[in-house]
């Protein structure tokens, strides 16, 4: 049986690769189907579009980590929660191994686009009375939701997939560290922007993300200057006698 980490309920194992839900994901469904409640005839329609859209989120997560592996890493371990997934990745300390970890998940969405165009294409033309008027809103707000995830994740702000893509560019040209801090430098610009836009649009969950994108954020530039002064006062040192 799986064991539960970190406030996290376990799910399943695919691939080698645990599967859990944190606790908190729970809360923030109910708040969320039930907030809004007129958008379909009934909630349960809103209970599936909450569902569908964390299915997308961990199909996105096992790109991460079945890419990974693909490069010799190492990835044994998802985790969902309110503000969507991570997958824990470690691939091999090379630029390239680290772009195609990174970009294989934006890839799921792209794949999923034109399936979800098509099964939507689909719906549409069988008569009215042989499905649910609900359903192709449902498939409407699905193919929407999928876009959404895709063009926010590919939004050049450090830690989202746009920001490890970055990094994972420059470090072709200045290394892992400096790649590192101009990354997590242009991402709190990035942040500083979001914020800006969250408090235009009273959009709670827009900050609440904000906050936690700045503090993963930060702590990686931090690293990055820190290993960057290091590395200075190394080449400075006097040598050995």
């Amino acid at each position: 049986m799986l064991q539960s980490t970190d406030g996290s309920l376990p799910l399943f194992r695919f691939a080698g690769i645990r599967v859990s839900l944190h606790w908190s994901w729970f809360l923030v469904a109910i708040y969320v189907v039930t907030s809004r409640a007129g958008q379909y005839s009934s909630l349960g329609w809103n209970a599936v579009e909450y569902l569908s859209l964390f299915c997308i989120v961990l199909l996105h997560e096992f790109g991460h980590a079945l890419a990974c592996r693909q490069t010799g890493g190492f990835a044994d371990r998802i985790i969902l929660w309110p503000l969507g997934g991570i997958a824990f990745v470690s691939p091999p300390p090379r630029p390239g191994a680290h772009l195609w970890s990174i970009a294989a998940g934006p890839l799921v969405n792209v794949v999923l686009a034109p399936v979800l165009f098509l099964v939507q294409w689909q719906a549409e033309s069988v008569q009215a009375v042989a499905l649910p008027p609900d359903f192709h809103a449902f498939l409407f707000e699905l193919q929407r939701i999928n876009l959404l995830l895709l063009i926010f994740n590919l939004m050049p702000i450090y830690p989202l997939d746009g920001g490890q893509m970055l990094r994972s560019l420059l470090w072709f040209g200045v290394g892992p560290v400096n790649s590192l801090w101009i990354a997590s430098g242009l991402g709190l610009l990035g942040i500083a922007g979001l914020v800006g836009l969250a408090v235009w649009s009273q959009s709670l969950w827009m900050g609440i993300m904000a906050i936690f994108l700045f503090s993963s954020c930060f702590s990686a530039f931090r690293a990055a200057a820190d290993q960057r002064r290091a590395e200075r006062e190394r080449r400075q040192a006097p040598p050995f006698e």
